[in-house]
């Protein structure tokens, strides 16, 4: 395997793991309300596991206030019972056929908690980084033991996966501090 490809495979890696540090940050919510906050959530459709926005049409009509308009109105009740099992922490209320959720003001403590999980979500891609970073460096390595590329080769192999990786992690930082912002901003 050349090294390109080596360097190729690890920069993908790396930007699949910043995709989903993106999508984890998404469903934390920020104050407002979002209706991608939902996303992990599913409900038993007909015995199958089904994401909830694939039963359902979810809105925000205004700041503090998720709307859900299953497609099937015999749903609200299973919407309902997947809410109060997630860990939102919300109450759904239902008219028999649309389910809105109100989201409560993020308290100060609340606030400083949330930026905690941010933080900790971000660390854990970091690791990822790393990890990805290490497995690189490996493959790297096995083919100069193996004499298939020079000693040069390697150190400046091993220069550009570093460059990736330092990259990567100044956008996992970049990404943590937006969010943490969005996070702490009382509006």
């Amino acid at each position: 395997m050349p090294v390109s490809n080596i360097l190729d495979t690890a920069k993908v890696k790396m930007e699949k793991t910043k995709d989903v540090l993106r999508a984890d940050l998404m469903a934390i919510r920020a104050g407002r309300a979002n209706p991608q906050l939902l996303d992990r959530i599913t409900v038993d459709y007909y015995g199958t596991p089904t994401p909830l926005k694939n039963v359902a049409n979810i809105s925000a009509p205004e700041p503090r206030v998720l709307q859900i308009n299953p497609w099937d109105p015999k749903m609200v009740k299973d919407i309902s019972k997947a809410i109060l099992a997630s860990d939102l922490g919300l109450t759904p209320s239902n008219d028999g056929k649309v389910i809105r959720l109100m989201l409560p003001e993020l308290t100060e403590e609340r606030r400083r908690e949330l930026t905690k999980i941010v933080r900790k979500t971000s660390e854990e891609s970091k690791v990822a980084i790393r990890s990805i970073r290490r497995d690189a460096v490996d493959q790297v390595k096995k083919l100069k033991k193996n004499s298939e590329i020079t000693e040069d080769d390697q150190k400046k192999a091993e220069d550009d996966i570093q460059k990736l990786t330092d990259a990567a992690i100044k956008d996992i930082d970049k990404i943590n501090a937006e969010k943490e912002k969005e996070i702490m901003d009382v509006k």
